[in-house]
């Protein structure tokens, strides 16, 4: 499969989104630069991954070429109108991980996908549900996992999604990082797909 006259470039360096984006069948390329992934104090916490994926975008246009068709996303983890980011350090990921546990709380993926100078963001919402989980568990998963490259320390499809997650309402590939049904949708219905 793939998009007709068009070199998909997926700007992440997300093993997850990686993988969801090949399983989905489409030919791509990785393009990444870092970015700076501060963000307005006054902005409405659900718009912020969108803010974020189109931020990356806008880095990255000065790679691209006419033909190019850049998607860049970002995944916030919010509690209570916090959004909890990437933990930088083992103490950082622990105070995440207490928050979220026992709790419910939002994860917004947003996807940024780039034609030229043509921008369209859309993002994804998803309810997740955590048992109680204790000291130990907590630590067991931070130690094994080391999940400093997530929002909210936590991937849905890891140990501590396994014994943890009690529900989810929404995609579960949006908690991963990438709501790929939604990114097909656009796909399908902007560009000629060539199966």
């Amino acid at each position: 499969m793939k998009i007709y006259g068009k070199n998909l470039i997926l700007g992440s360096k997300s093993p997850r989104r990686q993988q969801l984006l090949k399983d989905l069948g489409i030919p791509f390329s990785i393009k990444t630069l870092d970015t700076d992934e501060s963000f307005p104090e006054d902005l409405d916490k659900s718009l912020v991954a969108g803010f974020l994926a189109k931020k990356k975008a806008m880095a990255l246009q000065v790679l691209l070429d006419e033909h190019d068709l850049l998607i860049t996303a970002d995944t916030t983890v919010i509690v209570n109108e916090c959004i909890l980011n990437k933990p930088a350090d083992e103490e950082q990921a622990r105070a995440m991980l207490e928050q979220i546990q026992g709790r419910s709380h939002k994860v917004v993926t947003a996807v940024c996908i780039t034609e030229g100078s043509h921008t369209t963001v859309f993002s994804d919402t998803t309810q997740v549900s955590f048992s109680a989980l204790d000291s130990t568990e907590i630590s067991h998963y931070i130690q094994s996992s080391r999940p400093f490259d997530k929002a909210g320390a936590y991937g849905i499809q890891d140990w501590i999604g396994l014994i943890g997650i009690e529900s989810i309402n929404g995609s579960y590939y949006t908690v991963m990082g990438l709501p790929i049904h939604r990114l097909y949708a656009h796909l399908k219905s902007n560009f000629s797909i060539e199966y």
